[in-house]
């Protein structure tokens, strides 16, 4: 089966391909900038009918979080207009799209773990955009499997365990928000969810389309996060620093985060029968990665 990622850099697509690699049957081709700007409509079809998808994966992000509260038509032109383009483009192709979205659709306010039938109240300019991509990419092909995941991390790019290693090797503490809840995700889980979903999208008996939730299991604040984190490097004879809990109101981003991060994948396990590990598994897996 040949998957077709948009993006080349991303901590997904890197994933996919390393997971792909160890499975038979599987072809990952990244398709990215310049041939795929998805700021550049009429370079996506193209690109993509070039690469002959099985299945596409939608991957490719506007990402800059606090960046998108000043650049909200570029944030919504790529998230928005751009994950509709792929979608329909996929859908000439006769393939599906696998479309990665994020938690930040909804505000944060819910009590417990998000399922998908919880309206989406974004907060940001970049959850926003999220959302209208969602919409979009519903709209333009009728076999989608719309994803959304959270917190993620992995061997690859820039995210919150590598971040917290490396500040971890140039300070005795650092300070890390306590108060905002959800589920670390391991990009390389991630990876696994998605190649076990596709073979199933491309059977022509299936019809379990739509938004599901899929992040790593088990839930835990950013302060415990990194605490995690540390302990693991510790032990292993990497760096460590205390953490110190901070409130939100101490750390003032230009976008707002949620609160409440926290999804619910059980429709998801009951679709495709796969649940991603216990997020500190998974943590303790890639900080033993990085440190050795």
């Amino acid at each position: 089966m040949r998957l077709v990622v948009t993006g080349r850099d991303g901590q997904v697509v890197k994933s996919l391909v390393e997971r792909a690699g160890a499975l038979p049957g599987f072809e990952v081709i990244a398709v990215g900038r310049p041939e795929l700007d998805l700021a550049k409509p009429e370079t996506i079809a193209p690109a993509l009918a070039a690469a002959r998808p099985d299945l596409v994966v939608s991957a490719a992000a506007y990402t800059a979080v606090d960046q998108a509260e000043d650049e909200p038509e570029l944030a919504f032109a790529i998230n928005g207009a751009g994950a509709g383009h792929v979608a329909s483009a996929a859908a000439s192709l006769g393939a599906p799209v696998i479309h990665l979205s994020t938690d930040y659709v909804f505000d944060g306010s819910g009590q417990g773990a998000y399922t998908e039938a919880d309206e989406p109240r974004p907060r940001s300019v970049y959850g926003a955009s999220k959302l209208a991509g969602e919409q979009a990419v519903a709209q333009a092909n009728p076999r989608h499997l719309i994803l959304r995941t959270a917190w993620i991390y992995s061997p690859f790019g820039r995210n919150f365990v590598k971040t917290v290693l490396k500040l971890a090797a140039e300070r005795d503490e650092i300070a890390v928000v306590a108060d905002q809840w959800g589920n670390p995700t391991s990009a390389l889980n991630l990876a696994d969810g998605i190649l076990e979903a596709s073979a199933k999208l491309c059977d022509a008996s299936f019809a379990s389309f739509g938004v599901h939730h899929l992040a790593g299991s088990g839930e835990t604040n950013w302060s415990d996060f990194a605490g995690h984190i540390l302990r693991t490097s510790r032990a292993l004879g990497g760096p460590h620093a205390r953490v110190r809990g901070i409130a939100t109101a101490d750390y003032p981003t230009k976008a707002q985060r949620p609160f409440n991060s926290r999804l619910s994948t059980e429709k998801f396990a009951a679709t495709f029968g796969w649940t991603a590990p216990d997020w500190r598994k998974s943590t303790e897996e890639l900080v033993g990665r990085l440190v050795n």
